[in-house]
């Protein structure tokens, strides 16, 4: 008697993609609910099986859906926003603060509907996403019938979903208690990278994702940068840093792991962590290549991802699965290198496993669900084929398919797909809303790129700093004179701190867009050695300037924010006109001298070489307390030894200019 199932896949070139790579042609495939009962020869399947429905896959390749093993979905509608720009430019300086002004649930709702269509139609089944708002991209997900590893991100920072970390554990806490055991989503918890979150974030993390038994899924390694900043840091590489935090105690999906040694994918490895390699982002920002054939020759479970859509910028599968093995061939020079069965099943089987979930999905095994996909290879560019060779079937699927050769989708025993025509989803409307969005964003970019400031503020943590000081300048022959001076009974010393200080002052065309200074204090103890390093950006406005006696000057000051980054960074991200480096040695002082405070600086120029200077300066509010502090300035310089014939009115990036032959 024969079984009833619901389903019976015939006539199809069936590629299993399991552990032995089994294929069957002509094969048949049986499925019962959303799940795959058996599979194997059409001859035998047809006397065994009583199918409701019979689907003839008319000798088209029958196979699992891909994996697509790291993205970030809802980034499909900043498609395009900037390119050709380094990772941390790209990230900070424009990704990041479009995000705090756009990302909203309605804004990831849309950007993954958006993705799950482009991936239904080119044979993805699966994904692990990483964003904010994560259960609204679960949402979208169920709603157009994919699977997916829904990951809540964590930062150190604020982020479009949460004003702390603490807030994104509570929302990842809450996501992963009430999508537990849904039959698409598996919900997990994504601490960004090890560079956006601390140590302690790392640890709770790790900690969330053991307590539900769920996926944890981060970026690792990306950059050469990153590396370098945290052998700086902390002394050791990426993965034994992470090691130490926990990290590896959970079921880790590590994403990039482009710079890491042997030992460090054998910890992985030891560590039963899952990576997912992307090369088509990696190599549009210049991130590197990953060592994937050492990965894969110690054991690590490597999957095949393509990164958001805004560092890509698509998301087809078929071209990534082609670049991996393309890529290793290359940088290897052994053509055997990753042959093109090895590929398939890193977006396949191996993806499935990367993400911890090769017990479901990523082969067509008795059991596992039905997560299927039918590729027509009976066309132009895929003809003539030839079978001699069992690799064969594999070649043609890695180096001459493409994502349009995808006619059919099956997900959870679900059609999704039909004929190249999505069935839960309206791809017209989808781009049309996205056409919206794209429009807004234009606007607040070009509204922004007019503006230094604006761009400043984009960045964060950036604070109004509107005052006024008294300042003035005299040119010194030695400095050590004035630091004998200044203990005059009737000099009160408060504090005293040596830097070293690296200035670079962007310039500007337009004058009414001000100077940008980078600036880096390296703090000096009293041994000679750098005892910290801060950065900081300030902006200088067009000075309102009122000049009192002996050229004491009265002017507007700036706005600050934390420099995180690097002056290359700054660099690129602000593009300025015409670039000033100044470096200098500074002694400076708080004192009080008449019940008035004031910061006396002793400044030496080591680039460009422009001598020792006297500077004092004062915070003031008034013009009439602005005109006491004048007074009491000049009598200071007095008190020093100083001559106030020798005052200057220019500031130091004047002086630096004029004697820049640039």
């Amino acid at each position: 008697m024969k079984i009833p199932v619901d389903k019976l896949f015939t006539n199809a070139q069936i590629l299993t993609m399991d552990e032995n790579l089994q294929r069957y042609d002509p094969g048949a495939l049986a499925v019962i609910g959303d799940s795959i009962k058996a599979v194997g020869p059409q001859k035998d399947l047809a006397e065994d099986y009583d199918p409701k429905q019979i689907i003839n896959c008319r000798g088209k390749i029958l196979m699992p859906g891909l994996i697509n093993a790291h993205t970030h979905v809802p980034m499909t509608l900043l498609r395009g926003l900037a390119d050709d720009l380094r990772l941390d430019v790209w990230l900070l300086g424009y990704m990041m603060p479009v995000e705090r002004e756009f990302v909203s649930p309605d804004f990831v709702q849309l950007g993954t509907r958006l993705a799950c269509a482009e991936l239904a139609l080119s044979g993805v089944t699966c994904f692990a996403d990483m964003y904010y708002f994560e259960e609204e991209v679960a949402k979208a997900t169920t709603e157009a019938g994919l699977r997916a590893v829904c990951s809540q991100s964590v930062l150190k920072f604020p982020t479009p979903d949460a004003k702390s970390y603490e807030d994104s554990l509570a929302y990842a806490r809450d996501f992963i208690t009430r999508w537990k055991g849904h039959p698409l989503i598996v919900p997990s918890i994504a601490p960004h990278a090890p560079y956006t979150c601390t140590s302690e974030i790392l640890k709770a993390t790790s900690l969330l994702a053991q307590e539900f038994d769920v996926p944890l899924h981060i970026h690792l390694s990306e950059t050469v940068i990153e590396v370098e900043n945290m052998r700086r840091e902390t002394g050791m590489p990426v993965i034994p840093y992470v090691k130490k935090q926990g990290i590896l105690e959970a079921k880790v999906l590590a994403a990039h792991c482009v710079h890491i040694d042997p030992g460090e994918i054998r910890t992985l490895a030891h560590a039963n962590a899952g990576v997912s390699h992307n090369p088509s982002s990696n190599l549009k920002l210049g991130s590197g290549v990953a060592p994937v054939a050492k990965m894969l020759e110690t054991g690590l479970n490597v999957g095949i991802g393509t990164d958001g859509p805004a560092s890509n910028n698509d998301m087809d599968m078929f071209e990534e699965i082609r670049l991996c093995a393309f890529l290793s061939k290359g940088i290897s020079g052994d053509p055997t290198s990753i042959p093109a069965a090895t590929a398939l099943t890193m977006a396949t089987r191996l993806g499935a496993k990367a993400l911890h979930l090769g017990h479901l999905t990523g082969s067509l095994e008795p059991g596992k669900k039905a997560d299927i996909i039918l590729i027509d290879i009976d066309n132009i560019h895929n003809s003539p084929r030839f079978k001699r060779e069992p690799e064969n079937a594999y070649a043609s699927i890695v180096y001459a398919a493409k994502s349009t050769d995808v006619t059919d989708v099956m997900v959870n025993g679900n059609w999704v797909v039909r004929d190249r025509k999505l069935l839960l989803l309206n791809q017209k409307n989808l781009i049309q809303d996205a056409k919206q969005y794209s429009k807004r964003i234009d606007a607040f970019l070009i509204q922004r790129e007019q503006s230094v400031f604006s761009k400043l503020i984009a960045l964060g943590g950036s604070t109004e700093a509107e005052s006024f000081e008294i300042q003035i300048k005299v040119n010194i022959p030695e400095i050590q004179p004035i630091i004998s001076a200044l203990h005059n009974p009737k000099i009160k010393i408060l504090l005293k701190k040596h830097y070293h200080q690296h200035d670079a002052y962007f310039l500007f065309p337009e004058q009414n867009q001000g100077k940008l200074r980078y600036r880096e204090d390296e703090a000096i103890d009293e041994k000679g050695e750098i005892s910290t390093v801060r950065s900081r950006l300030t902006l200088i406005g067009q000075t309102d300037e009122d000049h009192f006696e002996n050229d004491i000057l009265l002017s507007r000051s700036r706005y600050l924010a934390p420099a995180t980054n690097s002056l290359r960074f700054y660099r690129e991200y602000f593009k300025p006109s015409n670039e000033i480096l100044i470096d200098k040695e500074r002694l400076r002082w708080l004192v009080q001298y008449k019940k008035t405070e004031f910061y006396i600086n002793l400044d030496t120029f080591e680039k460009p070489q422009l001598g020792n200077f006297l500077e004092i300066k004062s915070r003031t509010w008034s013009f009439r307390d602005a005109t006491k502090k004048a007074e009491l300035t000049r009598e200071l310089i007095s008190l020093l030894g100083s001559s106030l014939d020798k005052t200057i009115t220019q500031d130091y990036l004047e002086l630096a200019t004029d004697n820049n032959p640039n």
